[in-house]
């Protein structure tokens, strides 16, 4: 087996290569607010020991959760019954559509004007941010299901809440589930984004406070802090989502993902 085979290795080797051309780029280009490799992981353990830094990413992670959580209370219901309902699909599309594109950082002002400047108005941006690639693919697992699946429930007495929970969730799952890791990427990018428009607490407030400081070391350490936190958090959920739809990786359901 070659070593680039090997996930391990191969995310090694990426780290060191980022990591190599991050240094030479900061020795050829030489200013003060582009800083080495070096010079940012010193920072780190300065951040770490930081009870002020490290409550401003407790904040931020927990309203990203926050949001995360109500976007899949919202998004998952609704793809599921546009999925298998033609009436809910022509009502929620048209809106769908529209909101797909758009930047939800773009829609912290309005939010900002609306709720005030405080926790409420970024977890529900999070949660726009979020829904729409959770509703999406919970929207093409529930069309993916088989017919003859729901025919027979139905010959078989089940009425439609039975039928929501014993047939279409079990067999969307593995497409909801995908849009549920994409969401967890999609709410760490909008968390930050959020914070740095609305600069009051949190790792956006940070990095810019940091920035305006001159402090580029302590800017680029938070960067890798929010590098690792994305990264572990897409591991972690890939390895629980593996676990969940086992069934569906041996038969070749998401084979075509990997």
């Amino acid at each position: 087996m070659r070593w680039y085979h090997s996930p391990a290795l191969a995310f090694l080797a990426a780290v060191l290569l980022v990591g190599v051309l991050w240094g030479v780029l900061s020795s050829v280009m030489n200013f003060s607010s582009f800083p080495g490799p070096i010079t940012a992981l010193k920072e780190l353990p300065t951040i770490v020991l930081d009870p002020n830094a490290v409550w401003a990413i407790a904040q931020s992670v927990g309203r990203m959760f926050a949001g995360y959580a109500w976007a899949l209370l919202f998004a998952i219901p609704l793809g599921l019954a546009m999925g298998r309902s033609q009436a809910m699909y022509d009502i929620f599309y048209p809106l769908v559509s529209l909101a797909y594109p758009m930047p939800k950082a773009a829609l912290m002002p309005i939010l900002m004007l609306w709720f005030g400047l405080g926790s409420f108005s970024k977890i529900l941006v999070i949660a726009m941010g979020v829904s729409l690639p959770v509703l999406f693919h919970s929207y093409q697992g529930a069309c993916r299901i088989e017919k003859k699946l729901v025919w027979t429930a139905q010959a078989m007495g089940m009425g439609p809440v039975k039928r929501l929970f014993r047939i279409v969730l079990p067999a969307a799952l593995p497409e909801i589930l995908i849009g549920c890791r994409v969401g967890v990427v999609m709410a760490l990018i909008v968390m930050v984004s959020s914070e740095m428009i609305a600069r009051q607490e949190g790792v956006g407030n940070l990095l810019f406070t940091s920035m305006d400081m001159a402090q580029y070391a302590t800017v680029y350490a938070v960067i890798l802090i929010l590098a690792v936190m994305g990264f572990v958090l897409d591991w972690l959920f890939e390895r629980v989502r593996r676990y969940l739809t086992h069934w569906a990786e041996s038969s070749g359901g998401g084979s075509s993902l990997h």
